[in-house]
């Protein structure tokens, strides 16, 4: 029996009748205080202290996440947009990724519970941050126009805290902070002529986007009534124009569309808009039960229902850029750009759940989209620092830049801001100059941050000086063997191919016929190189098929005309079958035709298709040969500077492992180097949502992920000519592996050996980047 814990003494306190009283009060000085604990918070938080920066970070919920916490439980979604979008390989970089990725491991159900512990975990385990929630900012202090201090209150303590710090950082969501401070800000819609969006709102758009609540329903295995309370709804077909569409089935942030204040002050009238909420919500219930109109509701309760709602938008602090519809749909670029986005352009009724049109407008650009820093500042207060759906954009940009994991990319940009700021002993708008951006440029990316149009080339990775890289195999592409369920063609499928500029190779497939019928094969790529918008047609082949197997050898006796990922289109045809192969590889994927984005003319709005993939299980790759073999997942890829798809690769891949003899990268330098760090950065599947919540997952490791490696070093040999290990990890799921070897290391070629991988043998995983360093 473990022994009993001694508490502490105390003697009894007895006070006298007084005047007044004070609560208790705490100083902190820090380098950097970040209010707000939502998801830009905490990887503002998270990054700066990692690079040695002292935050405090304060929170006036009981949990971090905001929205994406257990009390609301909406999905963390980017630029990846459950992908639904032409955005290839989007999913954040950096710290988002390293959430993400470790929540999928630890919690592939989706529980948002879990996801809360998460959060909490990550951010105590950093000895710089000083966490305190429960905390509520209520004043600040400037001296001239520099922020000094803000004032904070924790109920739970009773404790007032004064907290002193070099640079703040507003992830508040409704910009408490800046409001407080003075910095000029927006609320509500542009009109057309203000930056010519032409899809700024009509008046039954515009205001705001209003706040939704979810709720969540449980199946007990028996009847169960249910009395609503006096405040729900009564008469909900009378007072939701959108009943129609009400479906038991559905729970969570599937009910995003139960929103309401857009026409309200959605910071000053948030109480007034819960309650409305509220009684939607228990109506909406109470219809379910009661209306006789949903039997497979008899054994349903309702197990959980929102205290707070997860709100959209508010005010937008003025920066010295302003995003505009245009940064979007024309994928503009920024020499400050530090992060990017991908969301569609997000526009709600302002009535929300009362409105007879729909839910929200979605209209979505060809591909990702650069943010700049210096949407991200202020101009006015000279250490503040504008996060999460707070930063400098007009209400139609706002539509796409405003959700969590774009705001979660943001956080990781301004937290390493802050560490440069440290550095140099600048304020945030010097970063914008020439010199200073590419300093942060670097550190973001040296972190796994992807800045669309921007490569890694580090000055101070040793590999990149390296003679060579070689491998002891590389993947060609040349034959997939057909071992895959064959793929009916109910809709038209394309296989992605990376394909380098020049003669198009020649095509075998084997397919299907249930009667005779021609099928339609056509070679499409991009306008711009970095696109996954099947747009241009390189060039078509039609193929006659009788009523058996057939295989066919598709010649498009072409070039392709830039380095780019190229689609091998499969045209719709419900009578033909295709092969597939169960093998999967790293950078390389199917999609199918979802739709056409069709916009209304005159709104700014490109019209296209939009090929989607298929979740694993399925989304197999297609079988097939390929004449001369394509050649694009060499080890030289590892130095490229680019850890992820895009129109390359970008990956080393071996033939195949597990095997009797594992595949080895070795890096050699023509003269000895010393070596303290390594940094290796795996497939993590960057085009994988990873929905944080509500929407389970089959996989807890992404399957091209390598799960047991080594670093070798070949100058120093075993007995038996081997070279030793100096490293070697058995359980990896994570995409970033820093390695801090426990001295220093001379010698003039290492080894990366992959030994094993979390997809089993189906699969060909890769190696996006080695970088070695002297430190």
């Amino acid at each position: 029996m473990a022994p009993a814990r001694l508490l502490p003494e105390r003697e009894l306190i007895c006070e006298p009748a007084t005047s007044s009283r004070t609560f208790k009060r705490e100083q902190y000085a820090v380098d950097l205080c970040v209010c707000g604990g939502g998801l830009s918070g905490v990887t503002t938080a998270i990054t700066a202290a990692r690079q040695g920066v002292k935050v405090i970070l304060i929170q006036d919920r009981p949990v971090l996440g905001g929205n994406a916490s257990s009390e609301v439980r909406l999905w963390i979604l980017g630029a990846t947009s459950h992908m639904f979008n032409n955005n290839r390989y989007a999913r954040e970089g950096g710290l988002v990724d390293e959430i993400l990725t470790e929540n999928m491991f630890r919690n592939p159900e989706g529980n948002p519970v879990i996801l809360d512990s998460l959060l909490l975990d990550m951010l105590g385990s950093e000895n710089n941050i000083q966490l305190l929630l429960n905390t509520t900012l209520v004043g600040c202090d400037k001296k001239s126009d520099r922020l000094s201090s803000i004032q904070a209150f924790c109920s739970q303590t009773s404790t007032d805290f004064d907290i002193k710090a070099g640079l703040f950082a507003d992830c508040t969501g409704d910009g408490v902070l800046s409001f407080l401070a003075g910095a000029p800000f927006r609320i509500g819609a542009e009109l057309k002529s203000e930056f010519g969006e032409l899809f700024a709102p009509s008046a039954e758009y515009g205001h705001l986007l209003g706040h939704s609540i979810y709720f969540y329903s449980k199946d007990t295995g028996r009847p169960v009534k249910y009395v609503a309370p006096s405040y729900a709804i009564k008469d909900i077909e009378a007072e939701i124009p959108r009943y129609k569409t009400f479906s038991v089935k559905e729970m969570g942030c599937q009910l995003w569309w139960i929103e309401y204040g857009g026409r309200l002050d959605t910071i000053h009238d948030a109480e007034k808009i819960k309650w409305e909420l509220w009684r939607v919500v228990y109506g909406v219930w109470n219809y379910f039960k009661n209306s006789g109109k949903f039997p497979q509701a008899e054994n349903l309760t309702l197990e959980w229902v929102g205290m707070i709602p997860g709100k959209r938008e508010s005010r937008r602090f003025i920066g010295p850029y302003m995003m505009k519809q245009q940064d979007i749909i024309e994928q503009r670029y920024h020499s400050d750009a530090v992060s990017y986005g991908g969301w569609s352009i997000d526009l709600h009724p302002a009535d929300g759940v009362f409105s007879e049109i729909d839910g929200c407008t979605q209209w979505h650009s060809k591909g990702v989209y650069q943010i700049p820093f210096s949407s991200m500042l202020c101009s006015e207060i000279p250490n503040l620092l504008y996060g999460g759906r707070t930063i400098s954009a007009s209400h139609v940009a706002f539509g796409s830049t405003r959700v969590m994991a774009t705001s979660g990319n943001n956080g990781n940009a301004l937290g390493m801001a802050a560490s440069l700021c440290k550095k140099l002993q600048v304020d945030p708008v010097a970063l914008l100059g020439k010199g200073n951006m590419q300093l942060l440029q670097l550190d973001l990316m040296r972190h796994g941050q992807f800045i669309p149009g921007y490569k890694l080339r580090d000055p101070l990775d040793l590999v990149l000086e390296c003679g060579e890289v070689t491998a002891t195999s590389e993947f060609k592409l040349e034959r997939l063997t057909a071992d895959g369920p064959p793929k009916v063609l109910t809709r038209s499928l394309a296989q992605m191919i990376p394909l380098p500029k020049g003669p198009v190779p020649i095509f075998e497939i084997d397919v299907q016929a249930v009667e005779d019928t021609t099928l339609t094969v056509q070679l499409r790529g991009s306008q711009q190189p970095y696109n996954y918008t099947p747009e241009v047609l390189l060039g078509e082949r039609s193929f006659k098929l009788t009523e058996a197997d057939s295989k066919l050898r598709i010649d498009f006796s072409t070039d392709n005309p830039q380095d780019q990922y190229v689609f091998l289109c499969l045209m719709e045809n419900e009578a033909v079958a295709v092969c597939t192969t169960s093998t999967r590889i790293s950078g390389f994927m199917t999609v199918e035709h979802e739709c056409t984005q069709d916009p209304p003319p005159g709104i700014g709005i490109d019209k296209f298709e939009r090929w989607t993939p298929v979740r694993r299980p399925m989304g197999h790759n297609l079988a097939l040969t390929i004449t001369p073999p394509i050649q694009a997942w060499s080890p030289a890829n590892v130095r490229n500077g680019v850890a992820r798809p895009t129109k390359r690769a970008n990956c080393w891949v071996p033939a195949g492992y597990p095997a009797k003899e594992a595949e080895v990268l070795t890096i050699r330098w023509s003269n000895p180097v010393d070596i303290t760090r390594v940094v290796v950065r795996f497939d993590t599947d960057f085009d994988h949502a990873m929905e944080s919540v509500l929407r389970g997952h089959p996989e807890s490791c992404m399957p091209f992920c390598v799960r047991e490696w080594q670093i070798l070093d070949f100058a120093d040999q075993l007995n038996d000519g081997l070279p030793s290990v100096i490293y070697h990890e058995t359980d990896n799921h994570s995409a970033q592996r820093e390695i801090i070897l426990p001295q220093s290391v001379h010698t003039d070629a290492i080894g990366i050996r992959l030994l094993n991988i979390n997809g089993g043998k189906s699969v060909r995983g890769g190696v996006f980047e080695v970088r070695a360093y002297t430190e």
